[in-house]
């Protein structure tokens, strides 16, 4: 078996691709590959391994000997799937890899905006702290977060673990029905959660229920002072409207670690923003990447390679 790694350096050049070369008799890496480069560096390849580098019907169409995708992440939509199955392809991708990485970032983006870190760190940086009056600065009003109310979107793995987190600072957690669902669910719905909110955590998916879900209508529900994060996808919180929102002091922190285009080589309002004195964070897609995190991302590759090798001899 032929197997092909398009984006390697996506994972970091510290992960150990032992586990996946154990099941195949080739394995040839690529850094990064552009997409006229695809073909030729898939041909011959029996496993595709990707990341992000898509994979679409014509590519697929004009690869007699693919058997297997490997997506190295969750979200399988830089893969034709309808495409794959005409031709029989099994695509396969891996799941709950980063979770204590991304729950460890959101707390970690929760605690910063509560503490107004971005504000005092540029106070600091100004010398407001060096020509105060005494010995501490009080500019920027803090929250506590024991008593406070999280509300979170998404009970998945990663969910649960930032609710978890929560609880250890003693918030009290409220999980809102699943967007688009909510006839059909027990669970309070987020529009009558979002009014006593005073930190919204997003760990949902992006569908076409939830883009553009925390937009203009749900901002003007929500408390003044209360934090907005999102470590899920870019696009379901309208950006444009949080970043007003966070303007116009009727909200209070906002931080992303993502955005609808990624990397945003066009630039984006919120990067604009970040010069701005507002309790603002945008970290660059990386709650995931702790080096455990990403090892893992191999190690269950690697399990989807041996139970499709399993399952082809039968």
């Amino acid at each position: 078996m032929k197997a092909v790694l398009l984006d390697a350096a996506s994972l970091g050049d510290d992960v150990d691709l032992a586990p996946i070369r154990t099941f195949v008799d080739d394995l040839v890496i690529h850094q990064l590959t552009a997409m006229d480069e695809r073909l030729d560096r898939l041909e011959g390849a029996n496993i595709a391994l990707t990341n992000k580098v898509v994979i679409d019907a014509e590519l697929i169409d004009a690869l007699p000997d693919l058997k297997l995708i490997c997506v190295l992440a969750t979200g399988t939509n830089n893969v034709d799937m309808a495409a794959a199955e005409r031709r029989g392809i099994i695509v396969r991708n891996v799941s709950a890899y980063g979770t204590a990485s991304v729950a460890q970032h959101t707390l970690m983006l929760m605690l910063a905006l509560a503490a107004r870190l971005p504000l005092y760190q540029a106070d600091v940086r100004d010398g407001a702290w060096q020509r105060s009056d005494f010995f501490c600065l009080l500019d920027h009003r803090t929250l506590q977060l024991a008593g406070k109310h999280l509300v979170i979107v998404g009970r998945g793995e990663l969910g649960s673990a930032v609710a978890r987190l929560g609880e250890a600072f003693g918030m009290r957690v409220s999980f809102a029905a699943r967007p688009g669902n909510e006839a059909n669910d027990a669970r309070p719905s987020l529009t009558s959660l979002l009014g006593d909110a005073d930190v919204l955590s997003l760990h949902c998916p992006l569908t076409e229920a939830t883009r553009g879900l925390i937009g203009r209508e749900a901002l003007a529900t929500m408390k003044r002072d209360a934090l907005l994060i999102n470590c899920a996808r870019g696009g379901i919180i309208d950006e444009d409207a949080a970043l007003a929102a966070l303007r116009d002091r009727r909200l209070g922190g906002l931080a992303v670690d993502s955005l609808p285009v990624e990397p945003p080589r066009e630039g984006h309002p919120l990067l604009d923003a970040l010069h701005e004195p507002l309790n603002l964070i945008v970290t660059p897609h990386n709650a995931w990447i702790t080096p455990e995190a990403r090892q893992r991302v191999v190690d269950l590759t690697a399990d989807n390679l041996r139970a499709w090798l399993t399952e082809e001899r039968g």
